[in-house]
């Protein structure tokens, strides 16, 4: 708390800077200048250095913040229910917003999970972190959703009932669909009142992904953020509009996404990484006492292109993820059920995998890997000869995107 909290170690300055005023009084009327001038330098050297770390150890005051109905006071923890909706049956459908309210000045943090609903990993991730977070030991304020489409996780579906994917509809609107007016709550209530964003996801539709952030490295305030959070693998990405991520960004938010494992399995080496990303981000933003980790290797992709299968049938995949590929290489084979002829899966690419399908039935032009390119050579924005921007994150229609 601030010092007009604390009178102890208010009436300790008013003290100190009282003597200080008498000694330069006595100064101002003695006969013998010199030695009092000398006397007065050591007595003021004495005075900063006990004034000084009177003020450092007392945090900046400041209020409470207001959240979706809610007033969460400086050192406060506060679960909110964010008004989201209703079911068929006209029952009102709420999610958790959990707030944590620094003593101390500083940015604002948004975790947000669980926008599609079978994305666990990022669920846990958020929880987890949040837990482990004092907020009398924070400068700033963290504001947690950990289940964003709260349709979607109670049916462990990615989408919302109406089948529609509710990282197609950012910023929202309050007259348009039910898509549209969840994303309008959710963006308008709590995501403009964040400095910062990080959204979890995994991969879709039976795909994995190498944990890996993706950010729109073309804007230094984002570039920053995203090397901050420490992960080994960064994806330059601009966003598809309508997804989260790209429309806080549009709005002035510096905002990545975090992608690790697949749907519906939760991966304790993803949900730690993901925990120890976040607390990478908060000592980097100078909200936690912790010392940034120094990350050895990080890699960074400005290009990334699918590998896709010819033939229809059963694949096997044969490389794995965060593998290095060259070019010719073949990474797994298609085999036909009935004739057992088997064709390979080969990458014109060299680079490494980031993101795989699971062993299962496919059709030709499937998509089967995303290879990763051109590893940390800088980038001339907008990138040129890259695949559009909407490939990485779609393998097939518009609403089946893993973001």
């Amino acid at each position: 708390m601030g010092r007009s909290h604390n009178p102890d170690t208010r009436e300790g300055s008013e003290v100190v800077a009282s003597r200080a005023r008498g000694a330069l009084e006595r100064l101002a009327s003695s006969s013998r200048p010199r030695l009092y001038a000398a006397a007065a330098c050591v007595f003021f050297s004495v005075t900063l250095c006990l004034i000084a770390p009177l003020n450092a150890a007392d945090p900046e005051p400041w209020g409470p913040l207001e959240l979706v109905d809610g007033h969460i006071q400086p050192g406060e923890r506060r679960v909110l229910y964010l008004g989201i909706g209703e079911t068929f049956a006209g029952h009102s459908v709420s999610t958790p917003v959990v707030v944590l309210r620094g003593v101390r000045t500083g940015p604002t943090l948004c975790l947000t999970a669980g926008i599609h609903g079978d994305e666990i990993n990022g669920v846990e991730i958020v929880r987890r972190a949040l837990d482990e977070m004092d907020p009398k030991d924070l400068a700033g304020t963290i504001i947690g959703v950990p289940m964003a489409n709260m349709h979607g996780f109670r049916r462990s579906s990615r989408y919302l009932p109406d089948r529609r994917d509710l990282n197609r509809h950012f910023p929202g609107n309050p007259n348009g669909s039910s898509a549209s007016r969840i994303a309008h709550q959710l963006f308008e209530r709590v995501i403009r009142k964040c400095g910062l964003l990080v959204d979890f996801h995994t991969g879709s539709f039976h795909r994995r992904n190498l944990p890996q952030v993706r950010a729109d490295l073309s804007r230094p305030e984002v570039y920053s953020f995203a090397i901050g959070f420490g992960s080994k693998t960064v994806v330059h990405n601009l966003g598809t509009p309508g997804v989260l991520r790209r429309a806080a960004v549009d709005a002035g938010v510096p905002a990545l996404t975090y992608e690790a494992g697949e749907p519906m399995e939760l991966r304790e080496q993803e949900v730690r990484r993901g925990v120890e990303g976040v607390r990478n981000l908060l000592a980097n933003q100078g909200m936690s006492k912790e010392k940034p980790r120094a990350i050895r290797g990080q890699q960074i992709f400005y290009n990334w292109h699918w590998v896709r299968a010819n033939d229809g049938g059963i694949f096997l995949a044969t490389a794995k993820l965060g593998d290095h590929v060259q070019a010719g290489q073949v990474l797994g084979h298609v085999t036909d059920p009935i004739s057992n002829e088997s064709t390979e899966v080969v990458t014109p690419y060299a680079g490494t995998v980031l993101g795989m399908a699971v062993n299962q039935v496919v059709m030709p032009g499937f998509a089967a890997f995303y290879v990763g390119v051109d590893t940390n050579q800088p980038a001339t924005f907008p990138i040129q000869g890259a695949e559009p921007d909407d490939a990485l994150d779609e393998p097939f229609e518009i609403d089946a995107r893993p973001e």
